[in-house]
C-alpha cells in the first residue's frame, strides 16, 4: 500500500455518512431548496468530515500498540506500519488546520461547535474512552454537536427535539457498538478497559431503555403541538413505522448476525435497512415540504 492511500484509509472516508447529520437542521428548517444555506451546510459537512478524520488520526496514534494486538485494527495502516506516525501526526495537524479554518466562514456559535468537537473527540481518544458510560455518552454527544452545528451553519434555531432524537439514537448505536465488541472479541478488556465494567446482560438492558426512549421521542416530535404548527400538518407520525422497523432491524443484525461494530456498514450493507432509511428520509421530505396545512384525516 502507497503512503497516499495508507493515509486515505486511516481517514476512514466511508465513516464520513455520520457527518449526514449536520444537514438534519437543512431539512427539517425547509431550507433543503435555498442555495445559500444548502452551500452552508455543505460545507458545514465538509468541516466535520476534516474534523472526523483528523479525530481518528489521533486515536490511531495513541492506540498504535493496542491495535497491534487487535484481530481486526492491526490491520490499519498506522497498527500495521504501512503510515508512520510522524506523517500521520502532520496530516492530523493539517486536517485540524483546515477545518478550524473553513468553519470561520460559518460564523462564532459554528466555530463553538467544531471546536467543542475537535476537543471531545481528542478527550474521547486520550482517556474518556475507557470511562464506563461516559464513553458511550461522549460519542452520543459527538452527533448531538454535529445536529447543533448544522443548524448554526445556516442561521437557524434548533429543536430540543433534535437535540433529544438524536442523542438517544447515538446512544443507542454506541451501546450496540461496545455489545458487539463485548461478544466477538475474546479478551474484550484487554482491547478496551471500559469494557471489563460492562456485561452482556448490563448492555442489553441499557439498549431497551434506550431504544424504548427514543421510539417514544421520536413519536413525541412527530405529535407534539409545536411540531404539528410548524409544519402545518400531523403526517409526520406517518413515518413512526419506519424508524420503529429500522430500529428493530437494527436490533435484530446485532442480536442475530452479531452485527453493530461499524453502524456505518451496517447501514450501507444491509439492503433492508437501507431502504428503510431512504424511504423514512424521502417521507419527511414529502410531508415537510408538501403537505402543509393538510390535517390527518379523521376518525368519528
Amino acid at each position: 500500500m502507497s503512503l497516499a492511500r495508507a493515509l486515505v484509509v486511516s481517514l476512514r472516508p466511508y465513516q464520513w455518512i455520520k457527518n449526514l447529520v449536520v444537514l438534519a437542521a437543512l431539512a427539517f428548517s425547509k431550507h433543503l431548496f435555498d442555495v445559500d444555506a444548502a452551500a452552508r451546510a455543505a460545507l458545514a459537512f465538509l468541516v466535520f468530515c476534516a474534523l472526523a478524520s483528523a479525530v481518528y488520526l489521533v486515536n490511531d496514534i495513541l492506540d498504535v500498540e493496542g491495535d497491534r494486538l487487535h484481530p481486526a485494527k492491526r490491520t490499519r495502516p498506522i497498527a500495521s506500519g504501512q503510515l508512520p506516525v510522524g506523517p500521520a501526526r502532520i496530516a492530523a495537524a493539517v486536517l485540524l488546520g483546515v477545518a478550524l479554518a473553513g468553519s470561520l466562514a460559518l460564523g462564532p456559535g459554528f466555530q463553538i461547535c467544531a471546536g467543542s468537537y475537535a476537543v471531545l473527540g481528542i478527550a474521547y481518544s486520550l482517556s474518556l474512552k475507557h470511562a464506563v458510560i461516559l464513553d458511550v455518552l461522549t460519542v452520543a454527544l459527538g452527533f448531538v454537536l454535529r445536529a447543533v452545528a448544522g443548524a448554526v451553519a445556516i442561521g437557524v434555531h434548533f429543536s430540543p427535539w433534535l437535540v433529544v432524537c438524536t442523542l438517544l439514537l447515538a446512544l443507542f448505536l454506541a451501546l450496540a457498538k461496545r455489545r458487539h465488541e463485548l461478544v466477538s472479541l475474546d479478551d474484550a478488556a484487554a482491547h478496551r478497559s471500559s469494557l471489563a465494567e460492562y456485561s452482556q446482560y448490563r448492555l442489553d438492558q441499557m439498549i431497551a431503555v434506550v431504544t424504548a426512549s427514543c421510539l417514544t421521542a421520536y413519536a413525541f416530535y412527530t405529535l407534539a403541538p409545536e411540531t404539528v404548527e410548524k409544519y402545518k400538518t400531523e403526517r409526520l407520525a406517518l413515518t413512526i413505522p419506519f424508524v420503529i422497523y429500522g430500529i428493530f432491524r437494527y436490533l435484530y443484525l446485532v442480536h442475530r448476525h452479531e452485527q453493530g461494530g461499524s453502524p456505518g456498514d451496517v447501514l450501507l450493507t444491509d439492503r433492508p435497512l437501507l431502504a428503510t432509511v431512504a424511504l423514512w428520509a424521502v417521507a419527511m421530505v414529502l410531508i415537510v415540504y408538501t403537505a402543509a396545512g393538510v390535517p390527518m384525516p379523521r376518525v368519528n
